[in-house]
């Protein structure tokens, strides 16, 4: 059953993807068309929670407007512009997510239908004087970039807030309808002086064609053309009109809902109907004893020998560039450069694709590097978090894609960031029951499931690899010498990183304190064991001191590199790639070992240690040998961009650091 109910919310909530507008550029429609999943709200509580979340907490009202230009608080016109802009989403938080206006005479607006509505108002105050301070700041304030194209984004945004009417710190959300609103004929409402059916918007392609060279300008361009949008008249003509004195001629603007979904979240509303709340979690309690890690050699008659492993990237970049000119109106301010010290990211890859199909271009360049052919293959297990695919799995589908009559088992696992060391302890076990190769497959497409959250657009990315491990010959070593999982965790944990959540319109969120919670238990645990496990070879020296590299999962450079070095890993034995392909979850590790091998960080058979941690407080590491001879060379993709920017040296690059930590 949860299973289905999970298909049905993702019918209900079709994935939020990305587009290339007519100049190449990359668009996030979702960050400029508000929308709010109503299937999964039942009270305005919830929905006051959505708005303070998406519109308060970022947007300044008129009142804060006034105060922060009389005290000259902005320091350049995009300041201002930006406040602007975010105040004029919050004034149409209700109408821009919840309506649509149609401008209609009043002879022929239905009188007594339940889903037509007019909006009960009443008048701003001290208008005039914040409309002049805005006015006046703007004036007083030096351009930022560009003063012509500032000007133009001004105009259209002072157009809209200069001639505001209504007070909007108290808007209802679920506005009156028809006949209640006219059951006091002194409510005050919308008229329009002055009303032309072709009066000109734009179109949802000029909107996503915008283009600027200063990203921040290019998405205040944006904003401003959306907003403009929601008043498709004649602004200066608009007044305030007593409902009992409209005359048949007048015209008002009339709210329709949305879509389907808004009209009952409306009914349900005033029906009173209130969900049970949900039961608390208890406390979460540590096990009597802990569970020790698998050693390989020991623990298993059929060593694994890794044979291949093959990855395939995103073809499309998204840099931080990208994520400016496509700010979401409930993104705090932070720039280019922010981004990169937050995270250690530059640059996330995506892919046009379907995850089934770089899971499958992985799987094929894995099998061809291996020299085996699809009979030989008597497993596969994809490990992923971001499928929509709940029939076929994708490991049954890749088993057919790929011409497997049969196999001892196909199927899909669900371990988040840490599915390739989950997916590594399922192949161990499945040798030991087949005897001959198996196939694992990790793969994520994240660009279409997030949406407007800010902190995972920063993060994510798209990839998949494909790892081929077979039976080592009799007495031959294992390339796998432990492998280690674990999960759960206190109930904020477990749920630190979402998808879907409907709290965030049902895009993948992640709650960062949480996230650098559980990251912080697991590597003290893990520091732990390899200091406590003595190497099998050389029974003087614990597993940690033969490590050569770490692999770690690249959840966030700036937040592994820290932790790690607190738990005691030293930094300059750390590998990263996140800073040209984001974090890519379950694929992450398996892509870049491969980079790593293309960049020549790894030229010999190298120990690898691998840990890995993340959504549902999982975890898990994997101390391997990799040979670089393993890593199927890189295809071209199919589509890039202008050159990846040159990383920042002040600290050594991540090539450099390695090598010379493996040269010691």
């Amino acid at each position: 059953m949860q299973q289905l109910h999970r298909a049905a919310k993702l019918e209900e909530s079709p994935l939020k993807s990305f587009i290339l507008n007519r100049h190449g550029s990359l668009v996030l429609p979702s960050n400029f068309f508000p929308e709010i999943d109503f299937s999964s709200l039942d009270t305005l509580d919830q929905l006051a929670a959505v708005v303070k979340r998406d519109f308060e907490q970022k947007s300044p009202t008129g009142q804060d407007l006034l105060e922060r230009t009389e005290a000259g608080v902005y320091k350049s016109r995009y300041d201002l512009l930006r406040d602007l802009g975010l105040h004029l989403f919050w004034v149409n938080r209700f109408s821009i997510t919840m309506y649509d206006k149609r401008p209609m005479a009043w002879r022929h607006v239905p009188k007594k239908r339940d889903d037509v509505f007019l909006p009960l108002v009443t008048p701003w105050k001290e208008a005039a004087r914040k409309t002049a301070a805005v006015q006046a700041e703007y004036n007083r304030l030096p351009p930022t970039w560009n003063a012509e194209l500032e000007y133009c984004i001004f105009a259209r945004l002072f157009d809209l807030f200069s001639n505001r009417r209504d007070h909007a710190t108290e808007l209802p959300a679920v506005l009156p309808t028809v006949a209640e609103i006219l059951e006091n004929p002194r409510n005050l409402t919308f008229h329009i002086g002055l009303y032309d059916p072709d009066f000109s918007t734009f179109s949802y392609e000029e909107i996503l064609d915008c283009h600027e060279e200063v990203p921040e300008l290019e998405a205040l361009m944006r904003w401003a053309m959306v907003l403009y949008n929601q008043y498709p008249w004649h602004r200066q003509h608009t007044r305030l009109i007593e409902v009992g004195k409209i005359r048949d001629d007048d015209v008002v603007p009339v709210f329709y809902p949305r879509n389907h979904e808004v009209l009952q979240f409306i009914r349900r509303v005033k029906s009173g109907r209130r969900p049970a709340p949900p039961a608390p979690a208890p406390e979460a309690k540590r096990p009597a004893r802990g569970i020790p890690a698998v050693q390989v050699r020991k623990q298993f008659a059929i060593q694994p020998r890794l044979e291949a492993l093959a990855a395939v990237k995103g073809e499309i970049r998204c840099t931080n560039e990208d994520l400016m000119r496509n700010a979401a109106y409930n993104w705090s301010s932070m720039s280019s450069h922010e981004i990169v010290e937050k995270t250690g990211i530059e640059c996330r890859l995506y892919t046009e694709r379907a995850l089934e199909d770089i899971s499958l271009q992985a799987a094929r360049r894995a099998l061809e590097h291996a020299g085996r052919t699809p009979d030989e293959i008597g497993a596969v297990i994809c490990c992923t978090c971001t499928s929509t695919r709940l029939l076929p799995s994708i490991a049954t589908w890749l088993s057919g894609q790929l011409g497997m009559f049969q196999t001892h088992a196909s199927f899909d696992l669900v371990a988040a960031c840490a599915g390739m060391v989950y997916g590594l302890a399922e192949c161990v076990r499945l040798l030991q029951e087949v005897n001959r190769p198996v196939m694992l497959v990790c793969a994520e497409k994240f660009s279409d499931k997030i949406g407007s959250v800010r902190p995972s657009r920063m993060i994510f990315g798209d990839g998949a690899a494909a790892l081929v491990l077979g039976p080592a010959l009799p007495g031959g070593p294992s390339d796998i010498a432990v492998l280690q999982t674990y999960a759960s965790g206190p109930f904020n944990e477990v749920n630190s990183i979402i998808w879907p959540n409907p709290d965030f319109d049902n895009g993948i969120t992640v709650y960062g304190p949480e996230v650098q919670s559980l990251v912080r238990r697991y590597l003290t645990q893990m520091m732990e064991e390899l200091s406590a496990v003595r190497d099998a070879d050389e029974p003087a020296r614990s597993l940690l001191e033969t490590i050569d590299l770490v692999v770690p999962h690249q959840a966030n450079r700036t937040m592994v590199t820290k932790l790690a070095s607190a738990a005691g890993f030293a930094p300059e034995k750390l590998y990263f790639n996140i800073d040209k392909v984001g974090n890519t979850s379950a694929a992450s590790i398996p892509i870049a070992i491969s980079d790593a091998v293309a960049e020549g960080v790894i030229r010999r058979p190298a120990r690898i240690f691998a840990p890995a941690f993340g959504a549902g407080a999982v975890a898990g590491y994997a101390v391997m040998r990799v040979d670089p001879r393993i890593v199927a060379p890189e295809t071209p993709a199919r589509r890039t961009s202008a050159p990846i920017a040159a990383r920042t040296t002040d600290e050594g690059s991540p090539v450099e650091d390695v090598e010379a930590a493996l040269a010691e």
